[in-house]
């Protein structure tokens, strides 16, 4: 003040007002200062004179620091906790929020010459709510830890890390306290790391300028982080020999290794070099070197450089926290220790989309892409950018595919909070190395032992870091869920194979078999078909009524898909109870299930938003005109998302096939048409083929068209759609599709008996007249593999070989 007074207050963040606590009658130079929760104590530590006061006032007597102990509720009684010539940092303890009003408040005070005591004070209150220390003699205390040489205070969790030197190495130590005034070691870790063990370097118990400036320039820059999900790091500068370097430490304890990088800076001066300062921001941490780089390092998936997000020049810079000291005393905040302000910290998701659309390597747009989806909530404008992103990037991405990213990542995001340790089993990429670079980024991964936990029946942060623990410690490699057994399981069943099962299954309800083992396959597949039935139909009626009017996926049984989602239901729904048998089968079935509709409403939303923005109606599903370029570009996508989806063994919304071949038809030369059906591009679908055969007339293009796609079909899926087709081209497939399977009925066997004479005009072309008697006495015989075709018999096959015969020769058939 104005006066040459101390005065001390406290900020209220409501209010955003300074209340006024006590004050010093002269100018004091104050080390640390700490209030207890009922604002009734106030400790307070500072330096009584300089160096060239004591020197010039010869006060050898008079101790350097004083540590005070104060009544302020009212000011009355003063006690001195220590007068000593080393400096003491205080701090009370708090108890979780929402207890009452207690009349005990502990104390810590953490003096440089290496230790910290814990005091126990009692107060009790007198008249007119005055609230006093209860003893008048010393107040108990307790050491908490001894000969430490770096500590930080967590004041939100109330936890208290240290570093002890042993021998080369350094441990890293937690005491944790509690409500009702215990305390007691927790976890230890051994770190590789020389810590400077002549003077003590404290992080969080407040900041003296001058002191911690003086211990900074001969310290380790470090500092401890932890994140809600159960994520422990320690973070370091490290010193280089080479200027313009900066190396700088990750140790991610909760996975057990530890990353070094290493950065090489193009443009610097030797005063702008300053130490990296960390930030805590939950899902991430940042490593900020002001005016150079900021690196955004994912905490929760760190395994692969890809999810980590380096950003130089412009796109680093931080405007209000240029050229400064700062601190993050707790997520999400960061302390500028020159101004002594105080900072709110986040990622801004419309920069963050920005930097996407702008960025022009993969190894940042792959960062930027997990980080909009598994840090940000989930918000349908969100969701609408980065389908835009992907739809106009979808060539440019070279080491990954967005729609599988984008899939799996948000499948990861809206799953995860299901139930306790599911984010350890789902997958939430579809990578599996990356082999990529940083540019200007060296890292270097090392295995680390893992921290020792000491609790019982501890909750909350340290029992989700204990999860973590044990799942690197037994099944870390297997414990995501993969699709590779999906994958070899569907190439076993060749396409002929799966078309099998699907007639058997719908049309007979039943496999022929005949062995044993093959009767537990037909049971295993009818399960599956059964499983995939009852998801498919739950699925598709999730509400989105706006989707079906837009994109006309047509609620068709396609039952390759319901095999495929069988398939995976099973595969996930064991792996799931092999984890996670304590969550039980009925609430697994329920995830599985939101698990599978999500997967399907993704593709849902990337549909709809890509026919919305190219303008595509629902009534755009006809073949009497050749698509735009709208439709051209919506065909492309779609085939991407094919792609992507085979990648991944997943499988895809009622109706995708339809649409999609659909549009290729529309979009695409026949050569190019047959050539993406050939390849598995296009999936030949009864709706399709048969909405073709019959709204197309026969011109000579639409008749090579459609023997083409009748030429390609599957046995079991000709047979119901070459009946739309009233043509003598398709008559003569019938015909000679009859033949051959009769004739394999037939096989080596003579016929035993005259042969009827059943023809209604008989021929005198021998060879034609003996083959028709031989197919209608196998038929006499109860074989007729065209059921349902009752108009495809013995004499079908004789007037179309007329015909076709008539035909060539150029005569008229009567």
């Amino acid at each position: 003040g104005n006066q040459r007074n101390t005065h001390i207050g406290l900020y209220d963040l409501q209010t955003k007002q300074n209340e006024h606590l006590y004050m010093f009658e002269k100018n004091l130079h104050i080390i640390s200062c700490s209030i207890n929760n009922e604002r009734t104590l106030l400790a307070v530590s500072f330096c009584q004179y300089t160096e060239e006061e004591r020197a010039s006032q010869l006060l050898q007597s008079v101790s350097k620091y004083l540590t005070l102990l104060i009544e302020i509720h009212p000011i009355n009684n003063v006690r001195v906790l220590k007068a000593v010539d080393s400096c003491v940092r205080v701090q009370f303890l708090y108890p979780v929020e929402g207890r009452s009003a207690s009349r005990e408040s502990r104390l810590l005070l953490v003096s440089e010459d290496k230790y910290i005591e814990q005091f126990d004070i009692h107060v009790v209150a007198e008249e007119e709510h005055k609230v006093v220390i209860q003893k008048s003699g010393q107040l108990p205390r307790a050491k908490v830890v001894d000969d430490l040489v770096w500590a930080q205070w967590d004041m939100i969790e109330q936890r208290l890390f240290y570093i002890v030197p042993k021998e080369s190495k350094s441990t890293l130590r937690c005491v944790q306290f509690y409500p009702d005034e215990n305390f007691n070691s927790i976890m230890e870790s051994h770190l590789d790391i020389a810590v400077n063990d002549t003077q003590l370097k404290l992080v969080n118990f407040g900041y003296d300028y001058c002191q911690d400036q003086d211990v900074a320039s001969k310290s380790l820059n470090l500092q401890v982080f932890t994140s809600k999900a159960g994520g422990l790091c320690v973070c370091c500068n490290l010193l280089s020999d080479i200027p313009h370097e900066i190396i700088y430490s990750i140790y991610f304890l909760h996975r057990g290794y530890n990353k070094t990088f290493t950065v090489s800076l193009e443009r610097t001066e030797s005063h702008q070099l300053k130490e990296v300062a960390f930030m805590n921001l939950d899902y991430y941490v940042a490593a900020y070197l002001p005016g150079q780089f900021l690196h955004l390092l994912n905490i929760q998936h760190p395994d692969l450089l890809c999810y980590s997000l380096f950003l130089t020049g412009e796109d680093a810079r931080l405007d209000t926290l240029q050229n400064c000291s700062i601190r993050s005393p707790w997520v999400s905040a960061v302390l500028d220790c020159d101004t002594g302000s105080l900072y709110s910290v986040s990622i801004s998701d419309s920069a963050l989309l920005q930097f996407l659309q702008k960025s022009k390597r993969d190894c940042e747009r792959l960062a930027a892409l997990h980080c909009a989806l598994l840090y940000f909530q989930h918000t349908e404008d969100l969701e609408m950018q980065i389908i835009r992103w992907i739809s106009e990037n979808l060539s440019t991405c070279h080491s990954f595919d967005p729609i599988q990213e984008f899939i799996i990542a948000s499948l990861y995001c809206r799953m995860s909070p299901e139930t306790q340790n599911l984010d350890k089993l789902l997958p939430y990429t579809s990578l599996h190395d990356w082999t990529g670079v940083v540019p200007g980024v060296i890292c270097a991964t090392d295995i680390i032992s893992l921290p020792v936990l000491e609790f019982q029946n501890s909750k909350g942060f340290w029992e989700k870091l204990n999860s973590n623990l044990e799942s690197v410690k037994y099944a870390e490699p297997h414990l995501h869920y993969h699709s590779n057994m999906l994958r070899r399981e569907w190439r076993n069943l060749s396409e002929e194979v799966i078309f099998y099962l699907v007639f058997c299954f719908v049309h007979l309800g039943f496999l022929f078999t005949n062995q044993r083992e093959e009767r537990r396959t037909t049971a295993y597949l009818r399960n599956i078909f059964e499983n995939a039935k009852k998801y498919v139909l739950i699925s598709i009626y999730l509400p989105l009524p706006i989707l079906h009017k837009l994109v006309p996926l047509f609620e068709e049984e396609d039952y390759q898909q319901q095999l495929l989602m069988g398939l995976m239901v099973a595969q996930l729904k064991d792996h799931l109870m092999r984890h996670l048998q304590y969550v039980g089968k009925k609430k697994i079935d329920q995830i599985v299930l939101d698990y599978v509709a999500n997967l399907l409403n993704l593709v849902h939303r990337i549909m709809k938003e890509v026919w919305r923005r190219h303008q595509l109606h629902s009534c755009i599903f006809c073949f009497d005109e050749r698509g735009g370029a709208g439709e051209f570009a919506v065909f492309h996508i779609m085939s991407r998302i094919l792609e992507a989806a085979n990648g991944m063994c997943m499988p895809l919304p009622p109706g995708f096939h339809t649409l999609h071949l659909g549009l290729g038809v529309r979009c695409l030369p026949l050569h190019t048409l047959l050539h993406y059906i050939d390849n598995g591009i296009l999936q030949l679908t009864e709706t399709c083929v048969r909405k073709l055969l019959k709204d197309l007339d026969d011109t000579e293009q639409n008749e090579k068209l459609k023997f083409s796609i009748v030429m390609r079909l599957p046995e079991a899926l000709g047979q119901k759609v070459r009946q739309y087709w009233n043509h003598p081209i398709n008559a003569n497939l019938v015909a000679r599709k009859y033949v051959k399977l009769l004739l394999e009925k037939l096989g080596n066997r003579q016929c035993s008996r005259p042969i009827p004479e059943r023809l209604s005009v008989p021929m005198d072309f021998l060879p034609l007249n003996y083959l028709t008697n031989v197919l209608a006495e196998i038929e006499n015989q109860g074989v007729h593999p065209y059921e349902k075709q009752d108009h495809v018999n013995a004499r079908f096959v004789e007037e179309t070989a007329l015909k076709h015969t008539m035909a060539l020769l150029g005569l008229k058939y009567s």
